[in-house]
């Protein structure tokens, strides 16, 4: 049996893809974070981003990978899971045998993986459409009002600010694990833990805050 075949391989294989995503996303929202600062930065980081050749043909392939193996990964343990359970129990007993948010991660899992669909409705799709597509003329002053247009809408905001909820439960279980899944586990192990604590929870309400700021500041 291969590696990538066993259940071992897989689990280091999602780990991984999930600490890639877990930079990307961390990226992602420092930039994101100036909208609320600046409108001229982040036009400026945004069009640099936007236009820059090892973004767009190198980094944004490798990041469309890591969220197809992350997220493929992710159902197919939980489908092997599912399938092993010899017995099935007819109550349970809820945090006594595991946490709620190890229980589900394939629940948050899926609204985060439908949130990216939005994402990228919203935000990659009209991009590609603008760039290659119509062809448009570069304007690099165009990325904060497309943003705060977006934000107008209180029900689109409302999702978003659900969807960074679930992220949330999501990192708040996955990070560390990740660590344990490659066999991270030394002395630093805790504090690495607390890390995965305060960022499962800082980075995704930093996300609500945006979203919530130009929804209210868009008026």
């Amino acid at each position: 049996m291969t590696l990538i075949a066993s259940s071992i391989g897989k689990k280091l294989i999602m780990a991984l893809s999930g600490l890639f995503l877990i930079i990307f996303l961390t990226q992602h929202f420092a930039i994101n974070i100036t909208s609320v600062f600046s409108e001229s930065i982040f036009n400026e980081i945004s069009h640099f981003m936007g236009n820059n050749p090892l973004v767009q043909f190198v980094f944004q392939p490798i990041l469309i990978l890591g969220v197809l193996l992350h997220f493929t990964m992710g159902f197919v343990l939980e489908l092997q899971n599912w399938k092993s359970r010899a017995v099935k129990y007819k109550s349970y007993k809820g945090v006594a045998n595991a946490p709620w948010v190890s229980r589900n991660m394939i629940l948050s899992g899926i609204v985060v993986l439908s949130f990216l669909g939005l994402h990228l409705y919203d935000f990659w799709i009209p991009e590609m459409d603008y760039k290659y597509l119509e062809v448009l003329p570069l304007n690099p002053d165009r990325y904060f009002e497309e943003l705060v247009h977006k934000f107008e809408s209180p029900i689109r905001v409302g999702i978003y600010v659900l969807s960074f909820i679930f992220l949330a439960l999501h990192l708040y279980h996955g990070f560390a694990s990740s660590f344990q899944s490659v066999g991270f586990n030394n002395k630093y192990s805790k504090a690495i833990k607390s890390f995965a604590v305060v960022f499962s929870v800082v980075v995704p309400i930093g996300f609500v805050f945006i979203a919530l700021f130009h929804h209210l500041t868009a008026f």
